[in-house]
């Protein structure tokens, strides 16, 4: 399979530092399902031509995201987006996992079953086992209370009975001991890509899976239903987040000619909230909402865990999680 080509894009009018604003953009993208796993990054020079800035500032950038786990050198091949650290070790299992299975089919085809017969005894088998035990434990980390015990939910609601979810900020991670040892007794525990490294700090013995967040269907529908006279400013806490943030908020609102950004911490933000119709917040500045002007309308840019990777990566290894619990029993 031909990996992806990723092309970044740097925008001199955000109030954001170059190398910060590539290092949000690939950091942000790949957490965001924007980039995926093989996807090629352009090598330092190619990318420092195209970005004019220093080839030593990409270098950097490369180098802190390597560190994080988030982007791998391949000798002779380039730099790509690194696999998820949730299919590494555990994936070697998941692998041995599908290897039994086929050798279950294999039986069962050598015994003369014909394969919905195997299918539907599997499917048996599976729900009286379900219905005869508690559902796998999940802990999701996220940064913010809020996003997080709502990201738990969606996920606890693609899941259905199989599992259990519980949020749980970083912070609280850090500072609770009770959080702690919760997270740390669940079967696995969901992670952001950004966020892996500060989770497994914290969490070194646990399995962790790392997910994208995507867009939340309410945050594009929202987008996508503003006036093309309005007048918008997104704002950020995080000034990284803002190279990824801009164009998001044009593809979800494409007929909008333009939108503003600034920062949280703008010493300006009153004055350009007040010359604004629309203000649409990334998760974390809600403290914009107590800023408004009397008329404003609001719009979260909320993110939502993407139900694919639900369905590619914590569903196998809930499964394989299960089978190697039949196993020792």
């Amino acid at each position: 399979m031909t990996s992806a080509f990723i092309r970044l894009t740097l925008d001199r009018s955000l109030p954001v530092p170059l190398g910060l604003q590539l290092r949000g953009l690939i950091a942000y993208g790949i957490a965001c399902g924007e980039f995926r796993v093989g996807d090629r990054l352009p090598s330092v020079r190619d990318l420092a031509g195209e970005a004019g800035v220093a080839p030593m500032t990409v270098s950097q950038v490369y180098r802190d995201l390597k560190h994080a786990g988030l982007i791998e050198g391949r000798a002779g091949s380039g730099t790509f987006v690194a696999r998820r650290g949730g299919l590494e070790g555990p994936g070697e299992r998941l692998l041995a996992f599908h290897r039994r299975v086929d050798r279950l089919i294999d039986d069962g085809l050598g015994l003369g079953m014909a394969a919905g017969d195997i299918a539907g005894l599997v499917a048996a088998r599976l729900s009286a086992r379900r219905s005869g035990r508690a559902g796998r434990r999940l802990a999701l980390v996220g940064i913010f209370p809020s996003a997080t015990a709502a990201y738990a939910r969606a996920v606890a609601e693609a899941l259905g009975p199989a599992a259990t979810v519980e949020g749980v900020t970083l912070d609280e991670l850090a500072r609770d001991p009770a959080a702690l040892r919760r997270a740390g007794a669940a079967d696995l525990v969901l992670v952001m890509a950004h966020r892996r490294r500060d989770v497994a700090a914290l969490l070194p013995r646990s399995r962790l899976a790392t997910i994208s967040f995507i867009p939340a269907e309410a945050t594009r529908r929202a987008l996508a239903s503003l006036d093309p006279r309005a007048r918008v400013l997104a704002v950020s806490r995080f000034p990284e987040f803002l190279p990824l943030m801009r164009p998001g908020v044009g593809r979800f609102a494409p007929h909008v000619a333009r939108v503003a950004v600034a920062l949280l911490d703008d010493p300006d933000l009153d004055a350009r909230l007040g010359a604004s119709d629309v203000v649409v917040y990334a998760t974390g500045a809600e403290a914009v909402l107590d800023r408004l002007p009397r008329g404003a309308a609001a719009i979260e840019y909320r993110h939502s865990p993407d139900p694919g990777d639900i369905d590619r990566i914590v569903r196998p290894l809930l499964a394989e999680a299960a089978a190697a619990q039949e196993d020792v029993a």
